[in-house]
C-alpha cells in the first residue's frame, strides 16, 4: 500500500480476546464478594486466562445494575463475560463443565448470545440448576433450554455478541430480562444451562421491583407497538398480530394516505 496510506488498518473476521473470561460484580460487601472470588479461583478461573472486574457500591449505589453492567459489557476484554452477583458460589460444577456447557450451545445453535443457570421459557415455566444454603437443591428442565428471560445471579455473555442492556432503565431487577429482550432484537438466542452454583440468596423482590417491572413493560410495550415506518424510500407496516398486519397493505396505506392529505387541506 502507498506509504502515504500507512495508517488504515485491515480488520478480518476472526475476533481476538485478551482473556478467556472476564468476571463482573457490583459489590457492596467486599467480605462476600473475596468469598465469591476465592470459589472461583478454585474452579479454575485463574488470573492468567482471567479478568475480575468490579464496581465499588460498598459506600453507597454509585452505579445501579443497568449502568454498572453496561461499564461491564463496554470494557470487557473477555471472550466471554460473566455478570454474577457477589453472593454466587463455584461450589459444584467448575471450569471444565461451563467449557462443556458452552461447546452443546455451540453444537445445538450459533446464534446463542448468552446464558445462565435459571429463567423462563414460559407462562409458569422456570427451569433452574441452583442450590442454596441449607442443602437445598433445585433442578428443572431440559438442559440446555432456550428461555425468554434469566435469572440475575449468574449470566454469561459472548462478547461478540455486543449486547448491552437498556439505557432509559434503572434499578436493580430485571436486567437479566431486558438483556435478554435485546439480544432477542440482534438475533440472538438466551439459554439456561447445565451449570450448578450455589446462591446465597433467594432474591428481593421490594417496592422497587414492582416500579422497575412497570417501567420495563412500558418500554416495550411503546417499541413493540404497531405502526408505520416510513424511510426516505419505502414504506411498511409493523406488527405482530395478523389483524395488524392486514391493516398494513397497500389499500389501506392508500386510504390512510388521503385521510392524512385531507386533514392537512382541512387545517
Amino acid at each position: 500500500m502507498n506509504n502515504a496510506y500507512s495508517f488504515l488498518q485491515e480488520i478480518g473476521k476472526e475476533e481476538h480476546y485478551s482473556f478467556r473470561y472476564s468476571i463482573c460484580t457490583l459489590v457492596s460487601k467486599k467480605d462476600e464478594y473475596f468469598e465469591m472470588v476465592a470459589s472461583f479461583l478454585e474452579a479454575g478461573f485463574n488470573p492468567a486466562s482471567c479478568e475480575y472486574l468490579y464496581i465499588d457500591n460498598t459506600h453507597g449505589n454509585s452505579y445501579d445494575a443497568f449502568a454498572g453492567l453496561n461499564c461491564f459489557l463496554r470494557k470487557a476484554r473477555g471472550k466471554y463475560i460473566i455478570l454474577c452477583h457477589q453472593d454466587v458460589l463455584l461450589n459444584f460444577d467448575k471450569r471444565d463443565a461451563l467449557e462443556q456447557r458452552l461447546a452443546e450451545l455451540d453444537a445445538l445453535d450459533p446464534q446463542w448470545g448468552l446464558c445462565g443457570n435459571a429463567g423462563a421459557a414460559g407462562p409458569n415455566y422456570i427451569v433452574y440448576r441452583i442450590s442454596y444454603p441449607g442443602g437445598l437443591t433445585q433442578s428443572k428442565g431440559k438442559f440446555p433450554e432456550k428461555v425468554h428471560s434469566l435469572d440475575e445471579n449468574f449470566i454469561l455473555v459472548k462478547n461478540e455478541a455486543m449486547l448491552a442492556l437498556s439505557n432509559n432503565l434503572r434499578g436493580f431487577h430485571l436486567y437479566g430480562t431486558d438483556i435478554c429482550l435485546q439480544a432477542a432484537m440482534r438475533g440472538y438466542n438466551a439459554y439456561v444451562v447445565d451449570f450448578h452454583l450455589t446462591h446465597k440468596s433467594r432474591g428481593n423482590p421490594d417496592g422497587q421491583f414492582r416500579s422497575i417491572r412497570r417501567a420495563l413493560i412500558k418500554k416495550y410495550n411503546t417499541l413493540f407497538r404497531s405502526r408505520w415506518i416510513q424511510t426516505t424510500n419505502t414504506s411498511f407496516y409493523l406488527s405482530g398480530s395478523r389483524a395488524g398486519r392486514m391493516a398494513g397493505n397497500g389499500l389501506f396505506l392508500f386510504f390512510s394516505r388521503m385521510w392524512h392529505g385531507l386533514k392537512k387541506r382541512l387545517k
